[in-house]
């Protein structure tokens, strides 16, 4: 139990980093290795929408799988 409670809490701090640097705009997270992979791809804006999207995801996985996991056990 306590390992789901880890994994959870990973992914929901995932998503609200890549949340939040989504709607700031945060240079360091977009000027970073993988990010600028995905920039130079998608452009500055798109990127921001699919951080943006991602980030949504990994919070609603995280609060999803919170509640049935304790349904399971």
């Amino acid at each position: 139990m306590i390992l789901h409670n880890i994994i959870q809490t990973i992914f929901l701090l995932a998503g609200i980093i890549a949340l939040l640097a989504a709607l700031l705009n945060w240079e360091w997270f977009f000027a970073s290795h993988n990010a600028t992979l995905v920039v130079a791809r998608l452009g500055r804006t798109k990127s921001r929408w699919l951080y943006g999207f991602i980030g949504v995801l990994l919070i609603v996985a995280a609060i999803y799988f919170y509640y049935h996991v304790k349904s399971f056990l």
